[in-house]
């Protein structure tokens, strides 16, 4: 990390200082570890998404809502790890990746982890997570249980 950059919160340029026509981009990033612990009361009120559900759970009405998002919005990288009891599919994992909101489920070397990843538009971060892990809540048949362990939103 270069020195006085904040991890989290940073700007990023494309092009040398002499060339820069617009302001600073500020790249914010949003993370949670979920795991056995209580999350602080502030901590859920981070993630609980304008229907009342916590993003680590999903939530419908936010998937929907990120699919009808308006223009306008931020346009968020969304990240979710989760665990399943068992195994996904290979054709359910294809499946996923031909579906029309550019998500992408994969899974890393460890067995029985998966990352379900988009991009998507929302107004709040909270949003963009709880729509993204609200597509595993719309379709259940790829996967009926799941205890997501980490989530994160990025926008520039």
């Amino acid at each position: 990390m270069q020195p006085g950059r904040d991890p989290i919160i940073s700007s990023d340029f494309a092009s040398p200082p002499a060339d820069r026509s617009r302001p600073a981009r500020r790249r914010v990033t949003e993370a949670a570890v979920l795991s056995d612990h209580d999350q602080s009361p502030a901590e859920v009120a981070q993630w609980t998404c304008p229907h009342g559900r916590h993003a680590g759970h999903g939530c419908v009405a936010c998937y929907h809502a990120c699919a009808d998002a308006d223009p306008a919005h931020l346009q968020w990288e969304v990240a979710a790890w989760f665990t399943t009891e068992r195994p996904i599919p290979i054709r359910a994992l294809q499946d996923v990746h031909r579906h029309d909101r550019g998500l992408t489920l994969t899974q890393p070397s460890t067995p029985l982890v998966y990352l379900l990843s988009a991009r998507v538009r929302a107004a709040l971060g909270v949003e963009a997570v709880a729509g993204v892990v609200g597509f595993l809540v719309q379709n259940r048949h790829i996967v009926d249980a799941f205890t997501v362990t980490e989530i994160r939103a990025v926008h520039s």
